[in-house]
């Protein structure tokens, strides 16, 4: 099912800019050098109340726009519904009052790879198992071979802490919003497909949404992180 960006986002008659951010990230000027805001330190930091520790996001180092943080997002979509824009690398969860929380992401590296389209959440998993598809054995065959059979979950499997299944007509559909051994690579087309976040948004992202969730996927666009 093929949707236009149009069709899902909505212009106000008297919109004259893009989303706007409730908290803005910052940057704060010292001797000389830049500091991350505090806010957004203490929000990637590191944690340790899961069976595997997750190392914290070093924040100084990520585009500001990729930080999570409620935007203004008009839409005729339900409160709820996740909409992933993979051209600006963003995954939006629309909540009420034409308002959305809004995450970076890291999407497929070629639009061929990309899921697009509607889906629901079918399945949610802490801690995944994964299993390359047999696509991406073809593909990559000495980096997926090796792990063929699949791999528990635990803090080096590429799903990360958390995975969200995309079903249609209640069947898988192979891909996943989860997320990520590489955080640098949030912003960037780096998957065989699937969307991921920060360890830490999709930890967020996770406790924020049932099975069942409308999740739509937007054409990917040409453009880089788009100035929102």
């Amino acid at each position: 099912m093929s949707l236009s960006r149009r069709s899902v986002l909505v212009g106000l008659a008297l919109a004259v800019g893009g989303c706007v951010t409730q908290r803005q990230p910052t940057m704060q000027a010292a001797s000389n050098a830049y500091v991350p805001d505090p806010y957004y330190v203490a929000m990637y930091g590191p944690i340790t109340t899961e069976p595997w520790p997750i190392p914290g996001v070093d924040v100084s180092k990520v585009d500001p726009r990729l930080l999570r943080q409620e935007v203004d997002y008009p839409t005729y979509e339900r409160p709820g519904t996740i909409v992933v824009d993979p051209g600006a690398r963003f995954l939006y969860l629309v909540r009420e009052g034409g308002k959305a929380m809004r995450y970076g992401v890291g999407v497929g590296k070629t639009e061929a790879f990309n899921f697009q389209g509607e889906a629901s959440i079918g399945r949610k998993a802490e801690w995944p198992r994964w299993t390359p598809t047999k696509d991406m054995i073809a593909r990559e065959p000495e980096r997926y071979g090796p792990v063929a059979d699949g791999m528990d979950g635990g803090p080096d499997n590429p799903l990360g802490p958390r995975a969200l299944y995309l079903y249609q007509d209640g069947r898988d559909t192979l891909y996943r919003i989860h997320g990520t051994t590489e955080p640098h690579t949030i912003g960037k087309k780096v998957s065989s497909g699937c969307v991921r976040l920060f360890n830490q948004d999709i930890i967020d992202l996770y406790g924020r949404v049932p099975v069942g969730t409308k999740v739509i996927v937007l054409p990917s666009a040409p453009e880089a992180v788009s100035a929102v």
